[in-house]
């Protein structure tokens, strides 16, 4: 069985919907085998993210550049720059302080192709493009050019492992290994 991690976001804590992202998890078969409510600390956010590797800042700075881009928008007149690096920790700023305004809820749901069943469920990263149906197209609508504009991370409820590797390694960051649980569901009998 497949593993993967799912942390629902301070705005999905603060906004009562907890349960709603667990329920279609576990509608779907999904076992949750692990979860807590978490202060995420610096330390724990830099290896997540990566963010502390150049190759990562550059990587969101060339995406907001791009959204700024697309919409018509001047990053430097904005910013005050429009180096991709830069930008990129800018962005690294903004989602830290989201990230960072409450309690998290880290969860690890094991099951058939969790990482994709998950993936699936949770929609796509920009809400805004997300479809109906999905955990983002249902409870959100905001995009990067208004979190860029707003100077703030993008308020998408959820994080999700988007690969098997990405799973194994985010896993062990959030969890000690004797805070996973292994046990039967009811209908894994059946």
């Amino acid at each position: 069985m497949e593993q993967t991690l799912v942390l629902i976001k301070p705005d999905g804590v603060k906004r009562g919907i907890v349960g709603e992202i667990l329920h279609r998890f576990e509608r779907m078969g999904l076992k949750i085998v692990a979860m807590k409510m978490v202060l995420p600390k610096e330390e724990t956010l830099l290896k997540h993210y990566q963010s502390d590797k150049e190759a990562t800042l550059k990587r969101w700075g060339e995406k907001t550049f791009s959204t700024y881009t697309k919409y018509g928008k001047d990053a430097k007149k904005d910013f005050g720059t429009d180096d991709p690096m830069e930008l990129g920790k800018l962005v690294n700023k903004w989602l830290f302080s989201y990230v960072k305004s409450g309690p998290m809820v880290a969860i690890i749901l094991e099951g058939r192709h969790a990482v994709e069943n998950v993936v699936n469920i949770a929609g796509p990263t920009m809400p805004v493009s997300a479809p109906a149906g999905t955990i983002r197209g249902d409870f959100s609508t905001d995009s990067a050019a208004y979190a860029n504009e707003e100077q703030r991370g993008v308020m998408n409820l959820v994080h999700i492992s988007a690969s098997v590797e990405e799973a194994n390694f985010e896993k062990m960051l959030w969890f000690t290994p004797e805070e996973i649980h292994a046990y039967k569901r009811a209908d894994e009998n059946v």
